[in-house]
């Protein structure tokens, strides 16, 4: 119950917040780019840490680790609930996703190791698996909820009375272990991971700005994909590497990875486009637009464990095309479908691309975990779960640089906005309702309008964009199955 009750507020953080994004821009008065940067910097150092927090706590023990994770997710919960700026709070959920990724590894390393008997750890990780599907999907609902009564921080400060409550409940009943005192800890290779990918995702958020240098964008990048690349080089080389690609030699392993990263990265995408548009352009309230992507999120939740019978009875190969192909058909049927007026076929959409996603997720877990050797089992599950949360970072990435970009373009300013205001009007749908809150009267309105056109036009294209793109994976997958 400890490990269960620990697990649950880091995948919780993963989904909680998007509700709470207009709600924060306002009050922090926060960038389209700093946006991004609060909700992509936790999945996104995460992922880079997960697999050397991993390592770490094989050297200096599980339970320490998770200790030391839950304390620092605690003090991180608290210093992010009480950010006075944007900056702060991206600084806050890095704090926090140090904590995160020192508690994932652990939770799965406890179990298998006070789990003896295979029929109770299959139950147990089942279990550890649910409370993951379990908390994105009430993650919404749960912000929606808290919003509706209190400020944007309490989506932070609900995570310190359970971790209050798990902290005493861990140092209990989790059990001591001998710790791998021949392990260590490459902080090179961490540090390259890092700034490989901290670099990349700047340049890519960067890069359609106005005003910003392309010449600064591009040497940022390729900075970043210099320091993967030596990343890369340094794993292929190393006898005991932190992170075995070679791995992705095995065809279904690789179509696994790539599937897990673009449905994590769809789902978090159009979660967070969905908590925008109903709250910044059809004025619904936090806990309606959590109502709203309820059947999002329950789809998900169904269609994973669905998706572990369906596969033995038409093969992982016909489950993970038609995964693929539904979840590209209910995007494109969603970008053409009006969000307002749209009804019980948004709906239907809705649980129809939950479903597929959920299913898509355990098709990429049979894909990766079916066909990797024994030995290698552990490597297999670090790979797959750093998959899911870089798919998460990098998705809201993808989808908001679009989105930004085409944003920008669509957006048609009244002609008398002041020059002072115009730069920041354009930005993104929050900065607009940042510079229309400076005006006032019926300028202020006529810009909201304006703004909230411009979005449901861009947020079309984005996701006619995804479809296509899931649609071509569908296809990929499709032929690279072909003898699995």
């Amino acid at each position: 119950m400890a490990v269960i009750l620990a697990f649950l507020p880091i995948v919780l953080d993963m989904t909680i917040l998007h509700i709470a994004v207009p709600s924060l821009t306002l009050a922090l008065q926060a960038t389209g780019t700093q946006v991004l940067w609060i909700i992509d910097i936790y999945p996104l150092l995460m992922a880079s840490l997960l697999i050397p927090m991993g390592t770490l706590a094989d050297k200096v023990g599980h339970r320490p680790m998770l200790m030391l994770g839950l304390v620092i997710f605690c003090v991180g919960s608290v210093l992010a609930a009480c950010s006075p700026s944007a900056t702060a709070l991206i600084g806050a959920r890095a704090f926090m996703a140090f904590g995160g990724a020192m508690v994932m590894p652990c939770t799965l390393a406890i179990v298998r190791q006070t789990f003896k008997d295979e029929t109770e750890r299959a139950t147990a990780l089942g279990l550890w698996g649910a409370v993951a599907s379990a908390g994105a999907a009430v993650g919404p609902l749960a912000g929606g909820a808290l919003l509706e009564h209190f400020y944007w921080g309490s989506v932070f400060l609900i995570n310190v009375p359970v971790m209050l409550i798990v902290m005493p409940m861990a140092f209990v009943y989790l059990p001591r272990r001998p710790v791998l005192t021949g392990a260590t800890w490459p902080i090179g290779q961490v540090l390259l991971l890092i700034m490989g990918i901290m670099a990349t995702v700047y340049a890519l958020k960067s890069a359609f700005r106005t005003g910003n240098s392309v010449l600064g964008s591009a040497g940022c990048f390729v900075f970043g994909m210099f320091m993967l690349v030596w990343f890369v080089r340094k794993q292929l080389r190393s006898a005991d590497p932190m992170l075995d690609l070679k791995l992705f030699y095995i065809p279904a392993i690789s179509a696994g990875v790539v599937m897990a990263f673009v449905v994590m990265g769809a789902l978090a995408g159009v979660e967070l486009m969905l908590a925008q548009e109903l709250q910044f352009v059809l004025g619904r309230t936090p806990l309606q637009a959590g109502l709203f992507m309820l059947p999002l999120m329950i789809g998900s939740a169904i269609g994973g464990p669905l998706a572990g019978r369906i596969v033995r009875a038409i093969g992982l190969r016909s489950i993970a095309t038609l995964s693929l192909v539904i979840s590209s058909a209910s995007l494109a049927g969603l970008a053409v479908s009006s969000l307002g007026s749209g009804g019980a076929i948004v709906v239907v959409l809705l649980t129809t691309l939950g479903l597929a996603l959920g299913i898509g997720m355990t098709a990429s877990s049979v894909a990766i975990m079916s066909n990797t050797p024994m030995e290698k089992a552990g490597s297999a599950g670090a790979l797959e779960a750093t998959s899911y949360d870089l798919g998460s970072g990098l998705g809201i990435t993808a989808f908001g640089v679009v989105m930004a970009a085409s944003y920008e373009k669509s957006i048609q300013l009244p002609q008398d906005i002041p020059a002072s205001l115009f730069e920041t009007a354009t930005r993104s749908i929050g900065e607009t309702m940042i510079a229309a809150k400076a005006l006032g009267g019926e300028q202020a309105q006529q810009l909201v309008k304006a703004g909230q056109i411009a979005f449901s036009s861009s947020h079309s294209i984005v996701l006619l964009s995804a479809a296509v793109l899931i649609g071509f994976l569908g296809i990929g997958v499709w032929f690279v199955l072909r003898k699995v």
